[in-house]
């Protein structure tokens, strides 16, 4: 699946995009914006078996040892054949045993919602779904109603339902069979955007889709990709069932943190049409060819060839100029070539999948392990493979606007892939990025980094449009709306946000730390002044009341520290142990928001302290003074808490 939520507290900010305002209408061309034609072609290698496997064998050995990652696999196909499939390292680091492209299965994560879409598409071509009907007609229970606009498949298919994040039950390590609408009826998000506006990556809206094959086609949604999938592709080493059958349990891959430690449990998605696919690569490659071939592969057809051509068409842009989601698919245009695709991320699995159109080229990869490298490895390698064999040079660019745009889009800009209801909100403000106007025109995104490690550098090279130097990546900055400047990144299944001060993540950030500095300052102090005053025989002159207060305030701190150390120590956690993020570890979220409830209603007795040292006419200024930065702390963690709803309680999130 994509990232959740990055992870609980890391920004979903892969990759650099295209983009622009958000239109009233999706856009509905089918060839869409045509990517600029590279100005020369010459270094190109002829794309043959015998060649890719030589620069394949030159990359990925050196990468997975260097990132200390276990394994991969690869299939390349090319006009209807497989040209290259191959396996590096292993499936199991322990016993030694290597990665075959052809029997050893991986988790390609979200790819798996290509599976889910082509059913969808199946089931409309034969006229049994309607994609802009409203998805309760298709359920057994009912998607609240919001923003006067119900949610149809066209807008699950581009991620614009309109649903929040939600990480609670994604993964398990439970060997039982997930119960898919069980799943879906007890975890429905709340919906923050109104159905058709803005792109925010959604797993739930993706299972519920499989749900509504499962409910139409009347054949549960494992049973149904197999029978009108897997069987006629001859993909005999594909699944979704889980746990995996016992025919192809034993050719499942590990899953690794890094290939240095030991493997991790079998990972079950829950909401498995969005990710529980298990294939091989030359499974995926049969996959691949049957897409670029709209929808046949050999004698077999999955999908009609005017279905398959809309399927990959265009159906939400936020811009002409940028990439948009197709139907499942999203485009991910680059070196003069349309490009559609999808990755995917489990814990331990990370995956992409290509297809060049016009190319009839299709690539699939995926490792068994995030290694210790940044996470950019497999875009690197899709890199490079296109700069082989598909050689561009951007077509330069200027702007006479370039100063006053790079100021206008500078700001802090929040991910609209987050949540808004739940504790996680705070991950979303820590996931924040910032422009910044750079140089004589440019800007520069601290939180994107080249291959080198340093932030990408972008040139204006038309009205709030930044091409990054020496690259191909495109930021384009619009309005929304509401009027509220947008970006649209790269991937349009998500885009960024403009906040303001209030929701400033680095200013709240800075609050936090000195707030709890001020506390445990101030609860370190606290003995050593007793252990001062005992020396020198000094006593503090307060009656019971302003003792008991100043006991208490004491107290509050305590209470605040710990809620903050419980709860990131139970995300950190919960990053390593899964079953964190179910219901067993919902009583324990409870448990410490209990205690951060009661540090926050504890605010009044440092309100109440300091209003005696002010009131009361024997205190030194230095006292007085002393009791407005205690409060300042008490109400800087305040804001916080409620900035990032740490207080808010809730069953899902």
């Amino acid at each position: 699946m994509r990232k959740p939520i990055a992870l609980i507290m890391i920004a979903l900010l892969g990759l650099v995009v295209m983009g622009q305002v958000p239109q009233k209408t999706p856009l509905t061309s089918k060839e869409g914006p045509q990517p600029a034609k590279p100005e020369t072609t010459n270094g190109a290698r002829e794309m043959t078996a015998a060649d890719v496997e030589a620069f394949l064998d030159g990359l990925v050995p050196l990468q997975i040892n260097h990132d200390d990652i276990a394994g991969a696999t690869i299939a390349v196909v090319k006009d209807g054949k497989l040209l290259f499939a191959k396996g590096y390292g292993y499936a199991d680091v322990k016993n030694k045993k290597p990665v075959s492209a052809q029997e050893t299965l991986f988790r390609p994560g979200s790819i798996s919602k290509l599976f889910t879409w082509t059913s969808v598409m199946q089931l409309f071509e034969q006229g049994k779904l309607d994609l802009d009907a409203d998805v309760n007609r298709y359920l057994d229970f009912k998607i609240p109603d919001a923003f006067g606009k119900p949610i149809t498949l066209k807008n699950i298919m581009t991620h614009t339902p309109g649903f929040e994040e939600q990480i609670k039950d994604l993964f398990s390590t439970n060997s039982s069979s997930p119960n898919l609408g069980q799943y879906l009826k007890t975890h429905i998000p709340g919906r923050i955007f109104p159905p058709g506006t803005v792109p925010a990556y959604s797993n739930y809206a993706t299972a519920l889709a499989g749900y509504i094959v499962e409910r139409v086609s009347g054949t549960p949604f494992d049973q149904y990709v197999a029978e009108n999938i897997f069987k006629p592709l001859k993909m005999n080493h594909s699944t979704f069932d889980q746990p995996l059958p016992s025919n192809l349990a034993p050719l499942m891959s590990n899953g690794y943190r890094l290939a240095s430690d030991d493997a991790q449990p079998f990972e079950v998605v829950n909401p498995f049409p969005a990710g529980s696919l298990s294939s091989s690569a030359t499974d995926m490659a049969q996959f691949m060819i049957a897409h670029l071939q709209d929808g046949q592969l050999a004698d077999a057809k999955i999908l009609k060839p005017e279905t398959a051509r809309l399927m990959h068409s265009r159906l939400f842009g936020l811009d002409d100029g940028a990439n948009a989601m197709c139907y499942g698919f999203y485009e991910e245009s680059r070196n003069g070539h349309r490009i559609i695709g999808h990755g995917g991320d489990t814990v331990s699995f990370h995956s992409d999948l290509h297809l060049v159109l016009d190319q009839k080229v299709g690539f699939f990869v995926s490792y068994n392990s995030p290694g210790r490298g940044d996470g950019s490895g497999r875009l690197d390698l899709w890199h490079a493979f296109l700069d082989r064999y598909y050689p561009y040079i951007p077509p330069a660019g200027s702007s006479s606007t370039a100063k006053d745009d790079a100021k206008a889009a500078s700001g802090t800009y929040m991910l609209s892939r987050r949540s808004d209801n739940s504790f996680l909100k705070t991950a979303g403000l820590l996931g924040q990025f910032t422009v910044s106007p750079v140089g004589d025109g440019d800007i520069e995104v601290p939180q994107l980094t080249g291959p080198n490690g340093k932030p990408k550098r972008f040139q204006a090279v038309g009205p709030m449009t930044f091409v990054e130097k020496g690259g191909q990546d495109k930021l384009i900055f619009k309005p929304d709306q509401s009027g509220r400047m947008e970006l649209i990144l790269p991937y349009p299944f998500f885009v960024g946000q403009k906040i303001g001060p209030t929701q400033n993540g680095k200013l709240l950030l800075t609050v936090l730390g000195i707030s709890l500095g001020i506390m445990l300052l101030t609860l370190i102090l606290w003995p050593i002044a007793w252990f001062v005053r005992r020396h020198y025989g000094r006593r503090l002159e307060l009656n019971s009341r302003e003792l008991w207060v100043r006991v208490l305030l004491r107290v509050v701190f305590a209470l605040d520290l710990i809620f903050v150390a419980a709860l990131f120590g139970l995300v950190t956690y919960g990053l390593t142990h899964l079953e964190v993020f179910s219901d067993r570890g919902t009583l324990w979220f409870h448990l410490v928001q209990v205690i951060g409830v009661i540090g926050a209603i504890g605010t009044l007795i440092v309100l109440i302290n300091a209003i005696f040292a002010w009131t009361g006419k024997r205190w030194s200024i230095w006292v007085k003074l002393q009791s407005i930065a205690l409060l300042l702390a008490s109400l800087g963690l305040l804001w916080f808490a409620f900035a990032g709803n740490l207080l808010h309680f809730s069953s899902t999130y």
